[in-house]
């Protein structure tokens, strides 16, 4: 089969963002998912999902507005003036990219046909890159590529490397489109792409018919398993009527730790190789007698108590950890599940046998299992979660001791229980400079929650963060910019953030029709992806919630 130019891609994608209507897309994604080799399907289905590589991978490109801003403006010959003029007709770095390559006055008079397998070499070369004079040296591949583009394909090879492609599809949105290419049910797409983590290798299995052999595999995470939400007690007794598994509900971050031949590796909910942020787990885990995949939290541990969140924030996405950030904030591994063990996935094996195995494997240390009690009734329930409350932990998770792992579902085989309205996961759209103290920082943040394929605002919060976080957020914002209007910033939605709130009103000021009475930042959540955020209907649900109680 022919390679596929990174022309037709990006015409492509053209064609994709050019309509607003869902089946649209998916039959023109379909159509030309089906002229695709094997391997161009792969890198296909990442870039339109959003991604350059598998995210297990831990692989990046490095390269950020700036560098996509010089080498455009070299390549175009265009002034700074002119640049942003250009940018904030879009708000949108790729488009910027199109209309000033398309009056650009040198043309190459040898361009090479750009492919897409010739592309994804590129930006892995770009990754491979670290080090001394690794910035020179990927400005150099990528002013290579760019030298080669025509117009179209310069705004989707800078689209792609700034995260921007924009052009109306999710991951699910492909997903709809291998399910009507090759002719399979979206659900067997989706629990493949659920349990392998990667689009792109989900992709070849549809094309191959062989997503049925989606298995869980050491060192590739799979998606967690997720919890509903009920408000008390009693509810929960009386829809389950039977005996329960109840753990404390722990204020750290989610991971999955694999053990291969001495080898460990640890993913975060992104399913992103966090290991680099833990060593300390990373030398227990070699101890474990068995290859296994834990499901756990990583939870900053002193004393036999637990710190709070945000002394954990100090710790992620650190490339190196000192020995005094490592004393200062020391921490446990708290294991709940046991998904996978010397060659054989327990994902379908029942909850209660998983645990018995997981309690032979370790007791104390940096590795420990979550602890665990068995609930029936209304008040056994309440007495647990008064005692995880009392020792710092944020409530309970109760289970289902029959309950199978299903990655990336959420049910009612799992629920949590919170003493507090439950928070949101948001998405900041944009943000704005403080006032007073906060002055010349910008610290006030527009938020919004996922409805049918779009973003839609509700609310908007100031406090909750110290000072270092939005020292932190001020230049992370400014990178992201998609459009500068001085006191406001539009930024590309990639900050998650939860946020407390008193209740949810009926609004017309924001586009989801709700907003949240006194919001408040209760966390940065490095450890979601912006497609993970809440919905609509999880706001609708909260506030008919609130219409009931007060009946």
């Amino acid at each position: 089969m022919p390679k596929t130019t990174f022309l037709d891609f990006s015409e492509t994608c053209e064609r994709i963002g050019s309509t607003r209507k869902k089946l649209e897309k998916v039959q023109i994604l379909s159509e030309y998912i089906l002229k695709l080799g094997e391997e161009d399907l792969q890198r296909v289905s990442r870039f339109l999902a959003g991604y350059i590589f598998p995210r297990s991978s831990g692989k990046e490109v490095f390269t950020g507005y700036v560098s996509l801003h010089d080498i455009v403006s070299e390549i175009t010959g265009v002034d700074e003036r002119q640049f942003e003029e250009v940018y904030r007709k879009y708000g949108d770095l790729g488009s910027a990219a199109e209309e000033l390559f398309a009056s650009r006055s040198v043309v190459p008079l040898f361009r090479m046909e750009l492919t897409v397998e010739e592309v994804e070499k590129a930006f892995q070369k770009m990754s491979d890159l670290t080090g001394h004079g690794s910035s020179v040296g990927r400005k150099k591949v990528l002013k290579g590529l760019l030298l080669s583009a025509s117009p179209r394909e310069a705004k989707y090879l800078v689209k792609i490397l700034a995260g921007e492609l924009r052009i109306g599809l999710v991951e699910g949105l492909v997903e709809d489109g291998l399910s009507k290419a090759f002719d399979h049910s979206l659900g067997d797409v989706r629990a493949a792409n659920l349990v392998t983590g990667d689009i792109g290798l989900t992709a070849t299995m549809a094309k191959d018919n062989r997503l049925s052999e989606a298995r869980i595999e050491l060192m590739r995470p799979t998606n967690f398993m997720l919890a509903d939400t009920m408000k008390t007690s009693r509810e929960i007794a009386d829809y389950y009527r039977k005996e329960l598994f109840a753990e404390y509900k722990y204020d750290g971050v989610r991971v999955q730790l694999h053990k291969r031949d001495g080898q460990i590796r640890m993913f975060s909910r992104k399913l992103e190789d966090i290991s680099y942020s833990f060593p300390e787990v990373v030398g227990a885990g070699k101890r474990l007698s068995a290859d296994v995949i834990l499901d756990g939290e990583v939870l900053p541990f002193k004393n036999e108590n637990p710190l709070p969140f945000h002394e954990l924030q100090r710790r992620l996405r650190r490339k190196k950890t000192s020995k005094a950030l490592l004393d200062a904030v020391p921490v446990v591994f708290f294991a709940y599940d046991l998904l996978y063990l010397d060659r054989k996935s327990l994902l379908k094996t029942p909850l209660r046998k998983r645990r018995r195995v997981l309690e032979s494997l370790f007791s104390e240390g940096l590795l420990r299992r979550s602890h665990l009690f068995t609930v029936r009734t209304e008040g056994e329930i309440q007495k647990v979660f008064e005692q995880s409350r009392d020792l710092g932990y944020e409530g309970l998770v109760i289970k289902e001791p029959g309950s199978p792992y299903t990655p990336g579902r959420r049910g009612k085989q799992w629920v949590k229980l919170k003493e507090e309205l439950d928070t949101l996961d948001v998405v900041v759209v944009a943000a704005e400079y403080g006032h007073g103290k906060r002055a010349g920082t910008i610290s006030d943040y527009t938020f919004a929650v996922r409805g049918d394929g779009e973003l839609l605002g509700v609310g908007k919060a100031y406090s909750g963060l110290s000072d270092e976080e939005i020292g932190e957020l001020t230049g992370r914002v400014k990178q992201i910019t998609l459009e500068d209007q001085g006191f406001r910033r539009l930024v590309k939605p990639e900050i998650v953030l939860e946020v407390a709130f008193d209740n949810v009103q009926k609004s017309g000021r924001h586009s989801s029709g709700y907003a949240l009475r006194f919001p408040r930042i209760k966390r940065i959540r490095y450890d979601r992806a912006p497609d993970e955020i809440d919905t609509l209907k999880n706001v609708e649900k909260i506030y008919l919630g609130q219409k009931a109680s007060r009946r």
